[in-house]
């Protein structure tokens, strides 16, 4: 039970530092007020294939290594409780 203790804490920190990675990573979204009140168009092709750019694929993995690192966290509070 240490080894998978010690396994999960491994994958927490280093999931811990692609999150951290991959959020630097990302530009800023700075549409300010102008950006709520105005709004913008949903109807062109670059908000219809936002996914495929690099933003859009930094976003997912951001969603994706956000989610694992809750579950991570989840995981690793109760190992360190059962095997304490």
């Amino acid at each position: 039970m240490q080894t998978l203790k010690y396994i999960i804490t491994v994958l927490y920190i280093l999931n811990c530092l692609a999150l951290i990675i991959v959020t630097m990573m990302q530009n800023r979204d700075s549409k300010g007020a102008s950006g709520t009140i105005v709004g913008s168009s949903t109807n062109n092709f670059y908000e219809k294939n936002k996914t495929r750019t690099r933003e859009g694929k930094l976003k997912k993995w951001t969603i994706i290594l956000g989610v694992a690192f809750i579950v991570l966290a989840l995981i690793t509070s109760a190992l360190y409780v059962i095997v304490d």
